[in-house]
């Protein structure tokens, strides 16, 4: 089944940056299990001071999928599907996001880091594969820096280090700016038609943050997998930028696609993801120089 989402701009999230103008996202939702929504499979844990909701699929080696900024579980269902055959998947609503407290007045993504590698602790895995996308793409960059140990392999989709222009197009910038207005306005109105505030925070994780230094970034053990789409939200220059600062890294820009393609290309985001995970790791250089004789 393909579901087609009018994304107009309203104030409706959906991943980060996702509030696109006037555009229509083709979905593809070819799974029957209510991710998300599954009495089975979901269960709560207090992480760091905050109700979590999380959900868990299938057996095998572990594995993390982190949603992106004002989604939730069930909007990465394409990838529980995809994997829960072959890994042990967990995946949650992170703080703010979905059936999770938010328990906080300044939402950052290294808190969200750090409920991500408690839930780890409270599950007792100690390391574990990391797919991440859009705002989770960036926690999965920040396990990596913050909670090594606990980090096997990483792909990091539509990821940023900075919320600038120079990282992120202008018109996503410019949206951001737009809508924190917005929501002010609504804030000081007293309007309780919707939870405001949450989404003020939610907005100040796209608006001032991330601040991932290029230090940072450099200290990064695990083996990264950078992906975008080739029209993404990310500028090119700027997902190039995060490759070539990872020690162990492979770059992937997907041609003809989007910031979106976990949910457009499922196929082709999960084949990918897959075989970088299941493949050693390695390094090849087309400089035959470096080579030993």
């Amino acid at each position: 089944m393909k579901t087609s989402y009018n994304i107009f701009p309203t104030l409706f999230f959906f991943f980060s940056f996702s509030l696109y103008i006037s555009a229509q996202v083709e979905m593809k939702m070819d799974f029957t299990t209510p991710y998300g929504n599954n009495p089975i499979a979901g269960k709560y844990v207090t992480v760091n001071g905050a109700k979590i909701y999380y959900e868990e699929y299938g057996t095998g080696k572990p594995m993390f999928l982190i949603h992106g900024n004002g989604g939730s579980i069930k909007d990465m269902g394409n990838q529980i599907d995809y994997f829960k055959s072959k890994y042990r998947v967990i995946i949650a609503d992170n703080r703010g996001h979905g059936k999770s407290e938010l328990k906080t007045d300044s939402l950052t993504y290294t808190q969200i880091a750090h409920d991500w590698s408690e839930l780890a602790t409270k599950l007792r895995i100690d390391s574990l594969h990391i797919i991440g996308w859009s705002d989770g793409g960036i926690v999965s960059l920040l396990m990596g820096i913050y909670h090594p140990s606990k980090t096997k392999k990483i792909a990091a989709m539509g990821a940023n280090l900075r919320p600038d222009t120079t990282a992120v197009y202008p018109w996503a910038v410019n949206w951001v700016k737009d809508t924190r207005k917005l929501v002010a306005q609504k804030i000081k109105d007293k309007d309780s038609s919707q939870n405001w505030e949450q989404q003020r925070q939610q907005l100040g994780l796209l608006g001032d943050q991330p601040m991932i230094s290029i230090a940072s970034l450099q200290t990064i053990s695990a083996p990264v997998l950078i992906i975008a789409g080739d029209k993404d939200i990310i500028r090119e220059e700027h997902t190039v930028e995060m490759y070539q600062n990872i020690p162990n890294a492979h770059l992937c820009i997907l041609p003809g696609e989007t910031h979106f393609t976990p949910a457009t290309d499922p196929d082709t985001f999960n084949k990918t993801v897959e075989t970088f995970f299941n493949k050693p790791f390695s390094r090849p250089d087309s400089d035959w120089t470096k080579q030993k004789k």
